[in-house]
């Protein structure tokens, strides 16, 4: 599909094309009215403005775009490690954009970072925005989406299923003898409610899901919520005697917890977290965890998006994950 251009924007918004220049490029000068139909035209089309016409002759920028909800999360650290691994020794580099977990800020970003046309996208998740998929088909660069499959990418993926992964973390609980296993998230964005929705298959095909086994909270995720969500599940959930965590934070909480409660790990209580990020083996006793191959995902993405040689030739990648069984679920 050709880009859309100043003329095709004019023609949606019923004015010339100098006109759309003028309103995109000093709106102070236009009415209100004006700016409004041009816009809402923007919006439709999924048109990117170009700054000067020497950028729309000349080669897109070396930057390859790089949007990540979280840039304190270890998560992304270590994807960002690996697309700077597939970047290093070329003539591209990182252009990064932090949206914070917001569809909307995601796209009022983007839009701002395709001005001047970069060499490629690497865009978190699937819940893009109608107008940012929109942008992203007509960029013309090459896109690629992380940290989740799907079979219809906007243009390449690279990552795994989180509610598969989920399942078989909590399979694992079930198969290692515990009976009443609850759910701790935080910071329940699309890819935790898919690993929520894992757990839930999971019990619901071993017996009964009751929905007090189940503690979360919108909250950014961190150690101290670990131990907050434990007390929460435990008071509602009682007999909870395994918990499925949404990430190792959380996780590295509930131990803690245990620890100072005198709660035996994993004889009283099993605990599962999920991405491995490194503590959870050094913990005493150590975690079992969901292992994703986060570095591998930033490096295939970034090899990928610049047509590295030796890159996957399928625009569908999954790389799966693995169950990392240690000591808190090896009941004796």
């Amino acid at each position: 599909m050709p880009k859309p251009t100043l003329v095709d924007v004019g023609r949606e918004a019923g004015v010339s094309a100098i006109t759309v220049s003028r309103a995109l490029r000093s709106p102070e000068k236009v009415s209100e009215a004006l700016r409004a139909k041009v816009e809402i035209a923007v919006k439709k089309l999924g048109y990117v403005p170009n700054q000067s016409a020497s950028t729309l002759a000349s080669n897109k920028s070396s930057s390859i775009v790089v949007m990540v909800p979280s840039i304190s999360n270890n998560v992304f650290t270590d994807v960002l490690g690996g697309i700077s691994d597939a970047l290093h020794g070329s003539r591209f580099n990182m252009q990064i954009g932090y949206t914070n977990y917001d569809s909307q800020e995601e796209e009022r970003i983007l839009r701002s970072f395709l001005n001047p046309t970069p060499s490629g996208v690497i865009i978190s998740g699937l819940e893009q925005t109608d107008e940012t998929r929109q942008m992203l088909e007509n960029a013309g660069v090459p896109v690629v989406q992380i940290m989740d499959i799907s079979p219809k990418p906007i243009d390449m993926i690279v990552g795994f299923s989180h509610d598969q992964a989920a399942e078989t973390a909590t399979q694992h609980l079930i198969d290692s003898g515990y009976k009443n296993i609850g759910f701790i998230g935080a910071q329940m964005d699309p890819r935790s409610l898919k690993r929520l929705a894992g757990f839930k298959k999971a019990i619901k095909d071993n017996g009964e899901l009751r929905e007090q086994c189940i503690a979360v909270t919108n909250e950014p995720s961190n150690v101290r919520l670990g131990a907050t969500l434990l007390d929460k599940l435990t008071s509602q959930f009682p007999e909870c005697d395994a918990v499925f965590c949404n990430n190792d934070d959380l996780s590295v909480g509930v131990l803690f917890e245990c620890q100072r409660r005198g709660i035996n790990v994993p004889e009283e209580l099993g605990i599962c977290g999920f991405n491995d990020l490194g503590i959870s083996s050094e913990t005493v006793p150590s975690i079992t965890s969901v292992t994703t191959p986060l570095r591998e995902i930033g490096r295939l993405a970034g090899a990928m998006v610049i047509g590295e040689e030796g890159a996957p030739s399928t625009p569908i990648v999954d790389l799966s994950y693995t169950i990392s069984a240690r000591e808190s679920t090896k009941r004796t």
